[in-house]
């Protein structure tokens, strides 16, 4: 007889939408072609993510019918992966800062609600590896897909597991996905977080037309002192919650005086 497995809730979900509105090789169409979903284990538990991909409809275009994901999906996992990037950040502090075994770090994660293998810790760990050694990477290879490019469209996320510990920066292109450059920091001042932007500047042979984050001072600032000429875009998710602010203490406020009054009508 088959075994029941037990399914896993849902934490939060996510709709993500590209906010790229035209082709960045054209300017021609570039409608959303096709909708598709993606689980991603975090440290606040399963994330079930709708994503929205856009493709250029230029025949004559290279970028014709290639598809263009949401710049926001680099900030939940790798491609392909199944764990968050919060995950992955967890797993390489506690080897490297706190020294921890492999199963010392996955019945760490147990004890956070994390569901893993022990085998799994090991290949995150290996990914963490990697982010960190990226400076040594095959840059040939992601030189001529940037000639091809044209451009890039730079994505900085910083990812802190836990208070004080080291927090996990990572820049990212948005146009093909190339992760560029990933450096733990004990700190995220605008002259630690200007010096990764100016690093990626160097090492690119194509224009930066863009930067997205979530907007953060620090990062603001960094991004005015090394790409003061290059614009700077909150994502969506960031940008809504800044705009539902005064609605959501308004509406706080409100209900406060709601409750308020009826527990005095309740108590007279």
């Amino acid at each position: 007889m088959a075994k029941c497995l037990k399914q896993i809730e849902i934490a939060s979900r996510h709709e993500l939408t590209p906010l790229q509105m035209v082709c960045p090789k054209c300017a021609g169409p570039f409608w959303i072609a096709y909708h598709t979903s993606r689980r991603v284990t975090t440290l606040q538990g399963m994330c079930h993510l709708n994503i929205k991909v856009r493709r250029c409809q230029n025949a004559d275009c290279s970028l014709y019918h290639r598809p263009y994901r949401p710049e926001e999906e680099g900030q939940w996992a790798l491609p392909h992966g199944e764990y968050g990037l919060d995950v992955i950040a967890l797993v390489g502090t506690l080897r490297y800062t706190s020294h921890r075994s492999v199963p010392e770090i996955h019945q760490a994660l147990r004890d956070r609600g994390v569901r893993i293998a022990e085998r799994t810790v090991t290949h995150l760990l290996q990914r963490y590896e990697e982010l960190v050694a990226l400076h040594v990477a095959d840059r040939q290879r992601v030189r001529e897909r940037f000639k091809e490019q044209g451009q890039v469209i730079l994505a900085l996320d910083g990812l802190q597991p836990d208070v004080g510990h080291e927090v996990l920066w990572v820049v990212r292109d948005c146009l093909s996905g190339e992760i560029l450059l990933a450096r733990s920091l004990l700190s995220a001042c605008e002259a630690d977080l200007a010096s990764l932007l100016r690093e990626v500047q160097q090492m690119l042979d194509v224009p930066i037309r863009g930067v997205i984050s979530d907007g953060q001072h620090s990062i603001r600032k960094a991004v005015q002192s090394a790409l003061p000429d290059t614009p700077h875009q909150l994502c969506h998710f960031h940008y809504l919650r800044e705009a539902a602010k005064p609605l959501y203490e308004a509406d706080r406020h409100a209900q406060f005086g709601t409750e308020k009054a009826s527990s005095w009508s309740a108590s007279g």
